[in-house]
C-alpha cells in the first residue's frame, strides 16, 4: 500500500474543514465499507445509477436523481442537459451551440469562479442587476422582474446561486421563469446542512438542484448529487455514462432514461469526463442515508467540547476566543480567534502563514483573515490533534 508517507508527504491538522482544495470531509466508516465492497463486484453503472436515482428521488422529493463527479460536474451537466434535452444533435455539437438557445440569465452579484462549470457546456450568462450595495452605489440587490426583462429567444435558462441570504428569492425567480417555459438549474452544492434543504429547494419549483457529496454529507470528495425533472436528469445521464454500445442492446431502466425518446444512440457526451465509479456512487449513496437519517446529529457535542478545549488552552494569550453555532444550526460549531496584532507583532496572516509552513502544519480556515481572525472548523479534527493544534497556535503567536 502507498502512503502519504511513501510519496514524500507529511499529512496536516485540518482546521479549515470540508474544503475541497484539503481533500474534503471524512469518511464515516461504513462510507468506506461501502467503498471497498463495490470495488469487488460489477454491475452495468446505467443499472447502478437508475437504482441510486430513485433514493435520491424519495430523499429529495424530485422526479430523478443522479450521482455526479462533485457539484461543479453536477452544473456542467445539467447545464448540457438543459441545453440539448433528447436532441441527439445538440448531444453531438456542445460546447458548441450555435443554432439553438444557448443564453443563462443570472444574477450579476451571484457570479463566481464556480459558474465556469455551466459555461463549460458551452452556455453564455446574461447579467442582471447590479452590486450597489458592495458598490456603495445604492440599497437595492438583484430583483426578480430584471430576469424576465431579459428573456429572449436565445434564453435557454436560468441559472441561480443558493444561499441563506440570496435575493431575490428563489421561489420569484422560478415563477418569472416558467411563464416563459424556462427551467432554473440551482447551485446549492454548500447549503447542507440544514437536512431540509435537501427536499425543500426543489419544492420551490426549481428544475434541477445541484449538491455536494463531500462536504457534508460526508461521501468520496468527488461526488455530488443532481436532482429534479426526470428528462433533463435523463439528458444529463445519457451524456455522462459510457455510450459504447448497440442501440439494439443498450437497455437503461426507463426511469433513468426514456429510451422510447431515442432515434439513435449517442456516443461520448460533454459529460463523459465526469465518470463516477460504481466504487463512487456506492459510498455517496450509503453517506446520504447517514446523513439524512441524522447518522451525524450526534458530533455537534464532541465538536463544541473540542474547541471549547483548544480556547481554554488559549485563554492566556493576545487573542479573544469565541464558539459561534448552535446544534440547532445543523453545522459543525466554529472558534473565532480574535488576534491583537499590535500585541503579538505579527498580522493574522502572518500567524496563518506560520501555521501552514510548520510543523505539523495547520490549516485553519482563513476567510476571516482581513479582519484580524483565524477560524477552527473541527469536522475533520480527533481528540489528539486538538491540543497539538493549540500548541502550534501558541507557538506562532509567541514568533
Amino acid at each position: 500500500m502507498t502512503s502519504y508517507q511513501d510519496l514524500g508527504l507529511t499529512p496536516i491538522i485540518n482546521a479549515s474543514g470540508a474544503v475541497t482544495r484539503l481533500g474534503g470531509a471524512p469518511m464515516p466508516p461504513e462510507v468506506l465499507d461501502a467503498f471497498r465492497d463495490g470495488a469487488q463486484a460489477w454491475v452495468p453503472l446505467e443499472q447502478l445509477q437508475a437504482a441510486a436515482g430513485r433514493r435520491i428521488a424519495e430523499l429529495t422529493g424530485t422526479d430523478a436523481g443522479l450521482v455526479t463527479a462533485g457539484s461543479a460536474a453536477a452544473l456542467t451537466l445539467g447545464t448540457a442537459a438543459i441545453l440539448c434535452g433528447y436532441d441527439l444533435g445538440r448531444i453531438e455539437r456542445l460546447p458548441h451551440c450555435e443554432g439553438f438557445p444557448h443564453e443563462f440569465i443570472i444574477a450579476r452579484e451571484q457570479r463566481s469562479g464556480y459558474d465556469h462549470a455551466v459555461r463549460a457546456a458551452g452556455a453564455r450568462f446574461v447579467e442582471v442587476g447590479f452590486n450597489e450595495i458592495v458598490s456603495n452605489a445604492g440599497v437595492r440587490r438583484t430583483e426578480a422582474w430584471e430576469f424576465e426583462a431579459a428573456f429572449t429567444e436565445n434564453t435557454a435558462g436560468v441559472f441561480y446561486g443558493f444561499g441563506r441570504d440570496s435575493q431575490p428569492p428563489l421561489a420569484e425567480v422560478i415563477e418569472r421563469a416558467h411563464r416563459h417555459g424556462l427551467p432554473v438549474l440551482v447551485d446549492a452544492a454548500g447549503e447542507l446542512p440544514p437536512k431540509r434543504n435537501l427536499s425543500e429547494i426543489a419544492a420551490l419549483g426549481a428544475d434541477l438542484v445541484a449538491f455536494s457529496g463531500g462536504k457534508a454529507i460526508r461521501g468520496p470528495q468527488s461526488t455530488g448529487i443532481l436532482c429534479g425533472r426526470k428528462d433533463l436528469v435523463a439528458s444529463a445521464a445519457l451524456q455522462m455514462l459510457d455510450m459504447d454500445d448497440h442501440l439494439q442492446l443498450w437497455n437503461p431502466p426507463a426511469d433513468l432514461v426514456d429510451s422510447s425518446k431515442l432515434d439513435g444512440l449517442p456516443r461520448h457526451g460533454i459529460g463523459r469526463p465526469l465518470k463516477v465509479s460504481k466504487e463512487e456512487v456506492l459510498a455517496l449513496m450509503t453517506a446520504l442515508e447517514l446523513f439524512a437519517s441524522g447518522g451525524y446529529d450526534a458530533d455537534w457535542d464532541r465538536q463544541h467540547t473540542l474547541l471549547a478545549s483548544i480556547a481554554t488552552q488559549l485563554a492566556d494569550q493576545p487573542v479573544t476566543c469565541t464558539i459561534e453555532g448552535t446544534r440547532e444550526a445543523e453545522r459543525s460549531p466554529l472558534l473565532s480567534i480574535e488576534i491583537d496584532e499590535a500585541g503579538v507583532g505579527r498580522s493574522a496572516f502572518d500567524i496563518c502563514r506560520g501555521l501552514r509552513d510548520g510543523s505539523p502544519a495547520v490549516y485553519v480556515s482563513h476567510g476571516r483573515l482581513a479582519a484580524a481572525t483565524l477560524t477552527i472548523n473541527p469536522l475533520c479534527l480527533d481528540d489528539t490533534q486538538a491540543p497539538e493544534l493549540a500548541r502550534r497556535i501558541r507557538e506562532e503567536l509567541a514568533g
